[in-house]
């Protein structure tokens, strides 16, 4: 008799539910300030690395090219972001305004809200094991061919 725990279901069907959940409850939460969590996320990758260059951008955040473009341009039209000439007159950089810097900080006190949320509802203890299990899977799977990102 086989008693071999086998899995059923399908594991990214499981996943894209949960994570379904939990972006719905960060973005309750951080869209109180205008910004969805994906705009909070860039917001903050720029704020910490800018002035940056888009593609270097695009691969600290492993999204493509097009993705961070097109995420781009709705912070660059409120005047949270900014796109200047770079150093030669191809090259191009994205930097943070005060207006950018001032939304990230309230979006992080939003955020800081909705983290305590989650580590409330689900457990501080279980949150740490769903970090520790989340990073050790990721680990474990092999990293994306060269070229191709996460997105």
């Amino acid at each position: 008799m086989d008693t071999a725990v086998k899995p059923q279901g399908c594991t990214n069907l499981k996943l894209r539910q949960l994570m379904r959940r939990v972006t719905q409850h960060y973005d309750a939460e951080v869209g109180k300030t205008g910004l969805k969590g994906t705009q909070y996320s860039l917001l903050s990758y720029v704020v910490k690395l800018g002035p940056i260059r888009p593609g270097d951008l695009a691969r600290e955040m492993k999204i493509g090219p097009s993705t961070l473009t097109r995420n781009l341009r709705p912070l660059i039209a409120a005047g949270w972001l900014r796109l200047d000439p770079g150093a030669d007159g191809r090259s191009r950089l994205v930097s943070a305004t005060d207006a950018g810097r001032d939304k990230r900080q309230e979006a992080q006190r939003r955020w800081r809200v909705a983290q305590e949320g989650i580590n409330r509802t689900l457990g501080a203890h279980r949150v740490v094991e769903l970090h520790a299990l989340i990073d050790d899977c990721m680990q474990s799977l092999s990293p994306l061919p060269e070229g191709e990102t996460d997105e």
